[in-house]
């Protein structure tokens, strides 16, 4: 009895351990933008074992503050081995479907993938933010059925963004996620090719823009930035709305903050020029074939009344927009790692063990091998380059 306790105890013992070693393995890991959808996709991927997470983010936090929220979060999860770093993938569904294609450009280093079920990346492309670069390494899946779906998906694929379109009808939500797992992050891409307008979102894989500076114009490296259509809209602030809304016309669901125009929450733009809006997508789509600024005139309904208002069409402003973006190409035939960049003066670049030793040029300007590997901060000063180990 005492030799069968014993034996009992080791076993138990055993198992406790085995299973320890089995909780703290990394899992795929599945993130979404808006925790209040988190019960669905656990759900759909309880089978499968993968996780989700979900930060418990405001739904009416800015998207670049809830692009940052993700971030901590993911990186928290992969620092506490809970997370899979090759196999994180973002995910959102519905109107939350443009916040993937918007986080994606914000931050392009996380993700091996991405998910958006229904909605549209149309309302990610009128910000202004959505940068084709940020998608070479980060292949997003958009299901949906809404009518031109398809149209919208193959002309932005034939701009540069890396999507695949597929018809809600012809995929089940298991398929999405095997779709998914075909797809792996690399920490160090032999390509990383990044875009920004901001130095909120300065990383891009292995490199990390630390100056900015517009005068540093490199004309090899044009801009990646998208916009759907001629990018028309109306000169009333910065105001928003869902296509998915139902009709009639477009309901106004956000104002930014200090807003001064003219429009209220709740109020609905039934015409424009006129003419009768059927819902948000007609609206968008009128617009965005409207390809010279002019003067317009729009019928707000606000409860009973109906307020017009003279307001103009406006078009983005070429040049107006200024952005960075760094490219950088690892060779391991001739052992050489080539940067070009655009405004930027400063950066910090992490060569990993097996591209070291590495001849290094920067926009044509080159330096001496770098032996070790480790980050390196590079700076340009008066057509020389310097390269120094970043300050601990």
């Amino acid at each position: 009895m005492k030799s069968w306790s014993r034996k009992s105890a080791l076993a138990c013992a055993a198992i406790s351990l085995f299973a320890g070693l089995l909780r703290a393995q990394p899992k795929p890991t599945i993130v979404l933008p808006d925790p209040r959808d988190a019960a669905a996709w656990q759900k759909w991927t309880a089978e499968i074992g993968w996780q989700v997470i979900a930060p418990a983010i405001d739904p009416h936090t800015d998207a670049d503050s809830r692009a940052l929220a993700l971030a901590d979060a993911v990186h928290a999860a992969i620092e506490n081995s809970s997370a899979d770093p090759a196999h994180i993938y973002l995910g959102g569904r519905g109107e939350d479907a443009a916040l993937v294609f918007y986080i994606v450009s914000r931050v392009p280093d996380l993700w091996a993938a991405a998910l958006a079920l229904g909605g549209s990346p149309k309302p990610a492309l009128a910000s202004g933010r959505i940068f084709a670069a940020n998608f070479s390494a980060t292949p997003v899946l958009w299901v949906s059925e809404g009518a031109g779906d398809s149209d919208i998906a193959a002309r932005l694929k034939s701009a540069g963004l890396n999507i695949a379109w597929r018809d809600a009808k012809s995929i089940s939500i298991g398929q999405c996620f095997e779709a998914l797992a075909h797809f792996a992050r690399s920490e160090f891409p032999p390509l990383a090719d990044c875009e920004t307008n901001t130095v909120k979102f300065p990383r891009c894989f292995w490199i990390d823009a630390a100056k900015f500076d517009p005068a540093e114009h490199n004309g090899a490296l044009a801009s990646t930035r998208l916009i759907d259509g001629s990018g028309a809209s109306l000169d009333l602030g910065g105001f928003g709305y869902r296509l998915t809304d139902p009709g009639p016309g477009v309901l106004i669901s956000y104002l930014p903050e200090n807003y001064i125009g003219p429009l209220k929450i709740g109020d609905r733009i039934v015409e424009l020029d006129g003419q009768p809006l059927a819902d948000a997508r007609d609206f968008d789509a009128r617009l965005n074939k409207i390809t010279a600024e002019r003067p317009s005139v729009i019928l707000v309904a606000r409860g009973k009344e109906r307020l017009r208002f003279d307001t103009l069409i406006v078009l983005p402003r070429p040049g107006a927009f200024v952005t960075a973006r760094v490219q950088g190409r690892y060779d391991a035939a001739t052992k050489t790692l080539r940067i070009l960049s655009r405004s930027i003066s400063e950066m910090r670049v992490t060569l990993p063990p097996e591209w070291a030793p590495v001849a290094l040029e920067w926009d044509g300007l080159a330096l001496q091998t770098l032996d070790k590997p480790g980050c390196y901060l590079l700076s340009i000063d008066q057509e020389f380059l310097n390269a120094a180990p970043c300050p601990k």
